[in-house]
């Protein structure tokens, strides 16, 4: 009896101590406020500053982030010209669509496939592969982002990179709306 009583305590400390590793869902934020509406807050000019940190804290690149958001529909593009402290510059154009119940897609030419997007309340979430160039090779790294909205004109957005589950490091970025 004390066996089975023993085993019963290890198998529900163990299902506590996975439960207490669960990734957070964007149901978890339903009730938070203002509620995000992609349409709205990316629809016209705004900016963004952002970090990329290495997995071992080190900001590894800075940059700034000029962009333009333009809807049709349920049909939107955010054109995003990146600008790197080191004088490098990027661009890419998301092709956003709205698929309802909070549920969103995109698609960039640098995005393996599309990126899968859930809002609810404040927060969106988007899982992607992006096709992400380092000296003269492409890798393919996944990014799990995320997006919390703190009032009209400001969005804070946090997004883990990694590659076969290894972090890799992470993006911070602050967007702005004038």
């Amino acid at each position: 009896m004390n066996r089975r009583l023993a085993l019963l305590s290890a198998a529900v400390a163990a299902a506590l101590a996975l439960a207490g590793c669960a990734a957070p869902a964007p149901a978890d934020y339903a009730k938070e406020k203002p509620v995000l509406d992609l349409k709205t807050y990316f629809n016209g000019p705004m900016v963004a500053h952002g970090i990329f940190t290495d997995r071992s804290g080190k900001v590894a690149r800075r940059f700034t982030v000029q962009m333009t958001g333009t809807w049709q529909g349920n049909q939107g593009t955010l054109d995003e010209r990146f600008t790197y402290s080191d004088g490098k510059t990027e661009r890419r154009v998301w092709r956003l669509t709205d698929l309802g119940n909070g549920r969103w897609s995109g698609r960039a030419d640098d995005v393996v496939g599309e990126a899968v997007g859930i809002a609810a309340g404040n927060a969106l979430n988007w899982q992607y592969t992006l096709k992400l160039p380092v000296d003269d090779k492409v890798y393919e790294v996944q990014f799990d982002d995320w997006m919390y909205l703190m009032d009209d004109k400001v969005m804070l957005n946090k997004a883990v990179m990694s590659k076969f589950g290894i972090r890799l490091g992470e993006v911070t970025l602050s967007f702005y709306k004038p």
